[in-house]
């Protein structure tokens, strides 16, 4: 989709307000090229959440002569917004799927407009009639044969079949390759070079330092520091000892711990500064409920269908007003509406610098005694999440301009693991604590890092397919509620499962899965703290498959319990496999509990290697 810019204004002059001349500093879209005043910038462009488009141009595709320009932050910007803002709006524009390159547009060693020509066994990467821009992988199986004039050279000196342009002769002659007459030459990813039709190598173009300083001088591609594809040590660390990554599967039925789990990883600075406007956008969504309840509540009482509680005020001109207990102020009711409209239409451009225009609006409303009533009736709200209560509580701490989230935050926040699909994260382990039950010698290696994958229990319900994907992780988390034992759904056929038995029907079929033949697993058993509550009042037996329960007097009943489960589970495990399953009893909101669950992966990388 292309966007064009149609008004009618002066041509120099701002496209909102119509104001300036050829000497103002704009701001311009990428898409459809509108320039905007630094008094009209924010207002055109929003949260600019796909970097720096109009409003009405989010979604559509970057203009091609622009693309230079993307992530690059103008100056106008940068005394208007604070340096987070800048980078989240930068980090936006570069990474979002609207800016990407349309790969029907995208030819490799094929002549077209976005032509890209990759020469496979050097890695040198360039536009079609340009010199060469970056190196990348070498040896990609991709496009077609390397055309010999990809870059329009004129030197008749050909490097790998293509026809060198005169800054690159300057280049390899300072290098020491000698180029008189009309030579071809093949140029190897490590940067040695020989005639073509020779097994004798001439030299190297990298081995003389001073290389590099006269590519950059000749803005020539240079491979980055830390590869070196001749095998040798690079800055000292031999490229042998690469770091080592153990990948865990994350499973469960819905509602088991899976989400919590994954969240006590921990977040990269990046990744809470992403946390961070995902709470913000939930806590603009609970108030936005909580708006239109108080709308509702309000109608209700003034049409009769409610517990009548109206004051009885003068009015402006004189005459009595109706006024109930959800009757906001004439401030605070423009805000409300002004707030309800925007979420309506896209809610985004709240964000990021909208929520310091918002934050004191936002704690007048907290405290204002209309919201507090609706707020004391949000159960009535089925739109609105139980744990919204965790943050609206928290409102005017949250909606500050400097807010951090919080550990526990980020366990309540809705919506930081993915629910249509697989979430992923690379983390590694602190040092031991003195007190972990598990040996210390497999724990903190700095070489070893873990990556995490969940896959959302809505993507295993009766499709396996998913599976097949993760044939080379190490260890498969299954996670399991003590507490589901008692509760039931309703199935994809309309009938009533117990929750528990579920669990056990999943379990099996990920573990006969032939894709996890001989794969370690861990079985861990979620919410043990509510179970120590509740089977004092229902029992375990409820669930069939625990009908032979019978628990011992010296021991605790919960206690008891989950070792039950857990035995229950291993003999399911050993029937099927014959082998041994882990099981670590976990309490998914304490970090300690998951921690030292997680600590199994070390062994489990042990034992496979």
């Amino acid at each position: 989709m292309e966007r064009e810019a149609v008004m009618q204004r002066k041509k120099s002059s701002c496209y909102l307000c119509l104001k300036g001349n050829w000497f103002t500093e704009k701001e311009v879209c990428i898409v459809c090229d509108a320039k905007y005043c630094s008094n009209c910038v924010l207002r055109a462009m929003g949260s600019m959440p796909e970097g720096r488009k109009c409003i009405t141009c989010t979604g559509f595709r970057v203009d091609d002569s622009k693309r230079g320009t993307l992530g690059k932050c103008s100056r106008m910007l940068k005394r208007m917004l604070t340096e987070m803002e800048v980078k989240q709006i930068m980090r936006s524009e570069l990474s979002c799927n609207a800016n990407q390159l349309m790969p029907e547009r995208v030819f490799v060693n094929v002549l077209e407009f976005h032509c890209t020509m990759i020469n496979q066994y050097s890695g040198l990467t360039e536009q079609i009639g340009r010199r060469p821009c970056q190196i990348i992988t070498p040896h990609l199986r991709v496009g077609g044969q390397l055309m010999r004039n990809a870059s329009n050279g004129n030197t008749s000196v050909l490097i790998n079949n293509r026809e060198i342009t005169k800054r690159e002769l300057c280049m390899f002659q300072l290098s020491g390759m000698q180029c008189e007459g009309q030579p071809h030459f093949w140029l190897s990813a490590d940067g040695s070079y020989q005639e073509e039709g020779m097994k004798c190598i001439k030299g190297c173009i990298w081995d003389k330092s001073r290389i590099k300083l006269f590519c950059s001088l000749l803005s020539l591609p240079t491979p980055p520091d830390s590869v070196n594809p001749c095998g040798g040590e690079v800055n000292g660390v031999n490229c042998c000892e690469k770091k080592i990554l153990c990948k865990l599967l994350l499973l469960g039925e819905q509602n088991s711990g899976t989400s919590t789990i994954y969240k006590q990883v921990p977040f990269s600075e990046d990744e809470r500064r992403n946390i961070k406007f995902t709470i913000l956008r939930n806590l603009y969504r609970y108030i936005g409920i909580l708006l239109e309840g108080r709308e509702r509540f309000e109608e209700e009482i003034l049409s009769g269908k409610g517990k009548r509680q109206v004051i009885d005020e003068p009015g402006s001109s004189g005459q009595i007003d109706d006024k109930t207990m959800y009757t906001l102020s004439p401030r605070l009711k423009a805000f409300s509406d002004r707030l309800l409209k925007v979420m309506a239409s896209n809610l985004e451009a709240i964000f990021p610098y909208g929520t310091s225009e918002y934050a004191p609006f936002i704690e007048e409303l907290w405290r204002d005694p209309s919201f507090q009533s609706t707020y004391n009736r949000r159960n009535e709200l089925d739109s609105l999440p139980r744990v919204a209560s965790y943050f609206l509580e928290r409102v005017v701490v949250i909606s500050q301009p400097d807010y951090e989230p919080s550990d526990m935050d980020i366990l309540y926040a809705e919506g930081i693991t993915s629910t249509n699909g697989l979430s992923c994260m690379e983390y590694s382990f602190p040092e031991s604590t003195q007190n972990s039950s598990i040996d210390s010698s497999n724990q903190n290696d700095p070489l070893v890092r873990y990556q995490l994958i969940r896959v959302d229990p809505k993507c295993l319900v009766e499709n396996y397919e998913w599976l097949e994907m993760f044939e080379d992780v190490d260890l498969v988390l299954f996670c399991v509620s003590l507490t589901c034992y008692d509760e039931f759904f309703e199935d994809s056929r309309g009938f009533l499962t117990n929750k528990m038995l579920a669990s056990k029907q999943l379990f099996e079929n990920i573990v006969i899965h032939p894709t996890f033949d001989l794969k370690n697993f861990l079985l861990i058993l979620n919410k043990y703290n509510m179970l120590e509550e509740k089977i004092e009042q229902v029992p375990l037996t409820e669930c069939d498959w625990f009908c032979d329960f019978n628990p011992v007097i010296n021991m605790s009943l919960a206690q008891y319990a989950s070792h039950y489960v857990a035995l229950k589970f291993k003999t399911l495990f050993n029937s099927l496999t014959g082998c041994e399953l882990f099981v670590s009893i976990v309490n998914a909101l304490e970090p300690e509990t998951v921690d030292e669950a997680l600590r199994y992966a070390p062994v489990a990388c042990a034992l496979i290697n």
